[in-house]
């Protein structure tokens, strides 16, 4: 497997860390979550089975994660949406299939309404489209919220890794990329498959999702024992 890296330069502290395989399309691209990087299991599955197939890959880091710079704290979904938008217009050929995971899932939508003959498909795993109006917001305290309003950031216990940084500027931008409840005018096939044991994205979101997607050609697979991370030992048939 021959597998191309580099750095898509997008102005001064602004470098997009990337990496692709070339071959068939349409090609395949990942979109990974809050936080996350290219080096997670999803991304790595992926490029191994699209390189056994010959089938064109990209998967890449936002701004502000993995190998990317940026500060995490300085993201916005505005902003994380340019980064992915530039990926799909620098960095691949043709129709793509987007594979979204968590808020990777909302930009991935996102996408496929501005550049919908770029988009062949969507793969979208615990899609978290709204997630800072719908599902953070109503989880904070009310001096959470307060320390939000007059500090402009709190830092979030997480079960992943350390606390979370969440700004008042990742809460006012998402307002503009709102979704829900729709209806989202995306045409090209849609797949999601979602946890019904996921703590971070309920299925009833996913349920959510999918009545907002006017397209006949969607399908939901809900797990039932399965976390956000969608990442338990294969069920036996």
């Amino acid at each position: 497997m021959l597998e191309d890296s580099g750095f898509l330069d997008r102005g001064p502290g602004h470098r997009l860390a990337f990496a692709r395989i070339r071959g068939d399309g349409p090609g395949v691209i990942f979109l990974g979550g809050f936080r996350s990087d290219m080096q997670g299991t999803k991304a790595l599955h992926l490029r191994d089975r699209c390189a056994a197939r010959h089938r064109a890959f990209l998967r890449f880091d936002y701004s502000g994660h993995g190998e990317s710079e940026g500060a995490f704290e300085d993201g916005t979904i505005s902003g994380w949406l340019a980064d992915s938008e530039a990926m799909l217009l620098a960095r691949s050929r043709g129709p793509q299939v987007l594979v979204g995971s968590s808020m990777g899932g909302w930009l991935a939508l996102l996408l496929a309404l501005r550049h919908p003959l770029r988009v062949a498909g969507l793969v979208l795993l615990a899609p978290a489209p709204d997630f800072p109006q719908d599902l953070l917001w109503p989880a904070l305290s009310d001096a959470e919220r307060a320390a939000l309003a007059g500090l402009g950031r709190i830092d979030l216990p997480s079960a992943y890794g350390p606390p979370v940084p969440i700004t008042r500027a990742l809460i006012d931008d998402a307002k503009a990329h709102r979704l829900l409840p729709g209806p989202i005018p995306v045409r090209c096939p849609v797949r999601i498959l979602q946890g019904m044991a996921d703590p971070d994205v309920p299925w009833r979101h996913a349920l959510r999702l999918v009545e907002a997607l006017p397209g006949q050609d969607v399908r939901l697979t809900l797990v039932k024992d399965a976390d956000h991370r969608l990442s338990g030992p294969p069920i036996s048939p």
